[in-house]
């Protein structure tokens, strides 16, 4: 099995924030560096799903009403789909 190469970073913390983090590591049973790094990769992890937010928003706005916008042959199919689930779930109902 390859090791991943481990970096070590240097992260000076007020004091408030250094005591909540010791208070929450304890409290899971964790070193302090472990919380850190979990919360880290949150935070990584949730800046890149912004991101990807950010550039789906900004193709639809860009592509709003040009034929990117909707498939017109997928629109009926889509369409007729719909209206066959119709269908069934009325004669189910009766």
């Amino acid at each position: 099995m390859a090791k991943t190469r481990v970096r070590n970073f240097h992260l000076p913390l007020p004091e408030a924030l250094y005591r909540r983090l010791q208070s929450h590591a304890a409290a899971a049973g964790q070193p302090a560096t472990v919380v850190a790094r979990h919360a880290i990769e949150a935070w990584l992890r949730e800046r890149r799903r912004a991101a990807v937010t950010e550039a789906i928003s900004a193709y639809a706005a860009k592509a709003a009403g040009t034929l990117d916008d909707l498939d017109p042959a997928l629109e009926a199919a889509s369409l007729e789909h719909l209206a066959d689930e119709e269908r069934r779930a009325r004669r189910r109902r009766r």
